[in-house]
């Protein structure tokens, strides 16, 4: 059995995060939503998405395949709703497909009513916008970490450490002295060969992903994910970092999501928290205006290999598009559309080919290849954000 991965209509409302991956692709908690469920069905997984993406994240098919809603996270009950599913019923609740039990190789979305419907009563965790991600992290958090420690034993961590509490997970190769970490309000989770360097203060629910590194000094609150071979510093707060992505210096990052291959320059800040504690509003793709989120604390919303240079100011509620490069003095408006250059003091476009050669090199440092499949997505991306670059 496969299990393949669709992306609903929540694909656009999660925008600039899945300009470059399907839903099933967003980390979330400590594991990406693909990963979660794989922990649950041992086969093969495979993704159908829109075509640009397809050839990153391939579809595969067996003689009987699973389709389950990318943008839904496994929980224990829900897994039993879709495992007691026969062939060509779909599971739904309050007009969510939820998964689809089939022989056929694609889904097609228009005409779903060839299958069975199945009502489900089950509560699940659901990622519509880009701020569910820092929003309901916490949930998600400590379902991974039971998902990934259950049975298992953790390894010691140094006794140059303070450890406040017992809820703490250390994979192999963890490194840390002289921190400390404190459970009392959350589970902390160390992965493989990940790094925290002297005088860093975590609390929990905190994730550091594998090969991750959090550098000297580094103050962490919860509900916090750290991706893998991501580096850290400076205060971080309710953050969402997916992986190969730098803040390694002072500055604040709050109730953030930030995608990856993204880079921070030092003392650069996010406000989230408007000054007359109103109502955050963000950038939403699909309508292109700004929406109302219902949260009083909302930051920083950063698509895939953005960056930017010391000192920059985001204001509450920003969303910085795929590709973007933000610099110089003052805040940048609240949308940094994607493949900009510049700041407050205006925005032009930033060059496909001067961006490939910026990502070719941030790719070697990581000794990854920036490739054709590479370069294709993100020639694509360009060409459908070019009506968002309006300077």
């Amino acid at each position: 059995m496969t299990i393949i991965f669709f992306d609903d209509k929540t694909r656009e409302t999660l925008l600039p995060l899945t300009f470059t991956r399907p839903t099933a692709d967003l980390r979330i908690g400590i594991l990406k939503i693909s990963e979660k469920w794989q922990h649950y069905f041992k086969g093969e997984s495979a993704y159908q998405t829109v075509d640009y993406l397809q050839q990153k994240f391939t579809l595969k098919n067996s003689k009987e395949q699973i389709f389950i809603n990318g943008s839904i996270c496994p929980n224990p009950d829900l897994l039993n709703s879709i495992i007691q599913l026969k062939n060509e019923e779909i599971l739904i609740k309050d007009g969510v497909y939820i998964a689809v039990k089939t022989n056929q190789k694609t889904l097609d979305f228009q005409n779903l009513s060839f299958f069975k419907p199945v009502k489900c009563d089950k509560e699940f965790t659901k990622i519509n916008f880009p701020e569910d991600i820092f929003r309901l992290n916490d949930v998600e958090l400590r379902a991974d970490f039971d998902l990934i420690t259950k049975g298992r034993a953790s390894q010691k961590l140094s006794r140059t450490n303070t450890i406040i509490g017992d809820d703490i997970f250390v994979e192999e190769g963890v490194e840390a002295e002289c921190c400390t970490f404190n459970t009392k309000y959350g589970p902390i989770y160390l992965g493989n060969d990940s790094q925290v360097w002297e005088g860093s203060h975590i609390r929990g629910s905190f994730a550091l992903c594998n090969h991750a590194q959090i550098k000297m000094g580094a103050k962490i609150y919860g509900a916090t994910t750290i991706g893998p071979n991501c580096r850290v510093g400076g205060e971080i707060n309710n953050a969402v970092m997916w992986g190969n992505s730098a803040k390694g210096h002072d500055g604040y990052l709050g109730n953030a999501v930030i995608g990856e291959w993204c880079n921070f320059g030092a003392d650069s800040n996010n406000s989230n928290l408007k000054n007359n504690y109103a109502e955050v509003k963000i950038w939403d793709y699909p309508t292109e205006k700004f929406r109302k989120t219902g949260l009083q604390f909302c930051g920083l919303i950063m698509g895939d290999h953005a960056k930017c240079a010391i000192n920059t100011m985001f204001n509450t509620g920003t969303v910085v598009g795929v590709g973007a490069n933000v610099f110089g003095s003052g805040f940048p408006r609240n949308f940094v559309p994607d493949f900009s250059w510049g700041g407050s003091q205006g925005l032009e476009i930033y060059a496909l080919q001067k961006m490939f050669e910026t990502t070719q090199k941030v790719f070697e440092r990581k000794n990854k290849v920036f490739d054709d499949i590479e370069k294709d997505i993100i020639s694509e991306i360009f060409d459908q954000t070019k009506k968002y670059r309006r300077f």
